[in-house]
Formats: C-alpha cells, structure tokens, sequence
C-alpha cells in the first residue's frame, strides 16, 4: 500500500494514510462527531507521540489503557473525545493482534469476494454497516483493492463519480464536494425528523 491520500489535508498525515493500512483504518475509526481532516490527522498525531513514524498494533494492543487515553488528550487532542476514541482504537489494534497477528492489511489482502470483505470490515471493533462500507469504498477506489462486487458491497459509497464520502476525497475540490452532499443529507433527515413530530 503506497498511494497519495488527501483526507487529512496535511502532507505528512496523509503519507502515513497512504502507506499504513493501520493508520487508514484508525483514522476512519475516528471519523465521527469531529471534521473529517481532524479525524485523518490523528494517526500521525499518536505515531509521533508514539515515538515513531508509524503505528504498530502490538504496541497499541499492549499500551497501558490510562497512559494511552492521556496521550490521545494532549493539546491538539486526536478527538473531542479522546478517552473514549483511544479505549475503541486500543480494542481495534486487540482485535487485529488477536485475528491477523497485527496485520491490518491482513483484513482485505487476497479476499477475492466484496461481501465478504464487508463483512470482514463490519466484524472490526468501531466499524458498523456504514463506516465499513465507506472504508470499502476507499480501499477500491483509492487503495486499488477490488475484489468481485466490491462496488454492489460498498452500497452508494461505491458508485463511480459520486461525493457521499471521504472514499471520494482526492483533493480540494472533491472535499468542498463531499462536505456539500453531506450537508444536504443532514437538512434531509433534520426535515424528515420535524415531519414526524406531532402537529407538524
């Protein structure tokens, strides 16, 4: 794995993106409740806490829980909620240690079949339907992982020349996209949601 991403709009951060299948997957364990690029910033943010250039599961899995949540708070924190996200990130690297031996490229590496790999992605600790899905999307479009029906598994996000998510980020323009679509899901559901209420 050795791409270019530019999800976190920050050269260094989106090297180890490109080039760390754990880091892809723990900047897309982070990505809820805070903006996207803040969310694929984090991985490099813990590795250089870490001492080092990239993250390692065993290291992660082994960390002493308390230790690690502090090191997740320090100013920038890695999420607005970083105690919670580091005990999630530490259970995701257990859960790699424990199933591929720490290889989180192990998840998709020679699945021939995209449903299988779907559910490969939604057995991960953090990771339902959606954020598996998403990240499906992202390994076939940006990653060049595509196994058979890779497109049909990843639902809506696997569409060619859509912008429903950070699958379809590759640079400035796609983002403001991106941001755009999801703004409008969010006034979707936001009226859908009045509509239901009584008297409405």
């Amino acid at each position: 794995m050795d791409v270019t991403l530019h999800l976190a709009q920050d050269p260094d951060a989106d090297r180890l993106l490109g080039r760390s299948p754990l880091a892809a997957l723990t900047g897309m364990l982070l990505d809820q409740q805070i903006p996207m690029e803040w969310a694929f910033k984090g991985p490099a943010t813990i590795a250089r806490r870490l001492g080092s250039d990239d993250l390692d599961a065993h290291e992660i899995a082994a960390y002493d829980p308390e230790a690690f949540a502090a090191l997740l708070s320090e100013k920038p924190a890695v999420h607005r909620y970083p105690g919670s996200m580091a005990g999630r990130i530490q259970q995701l690297c257990r859960y790699l240690v424990e199933h591929y031996d720490g290889d989180a490229e192990a998840v998709w590496r020679g699945v021939e079949d995209g449903r299988e790999l779907l559910r490969r992605l939604q057995e991960l600790p953090g990771f339902g339907k959606q954020k598996a899905q998403i990240f499906l999307a992202l390994l076939g479009k940006q990653l060049g992982v595509r196994p058979a029906g890779w497109r049909e598994a990843a639902g809506a996000y696997g569409e060619e020349k859509s912008f429903r998510s950070v699958a379809d980020i590759t640079g400035p323009e796609s983002l403001v996209k991106v941001r755009a679509h999801k703004q409008e899901m969010k006034a979707a559901a936001k009226a859908a949601k009045a509509a239901k209420k009584p008297g409405a």
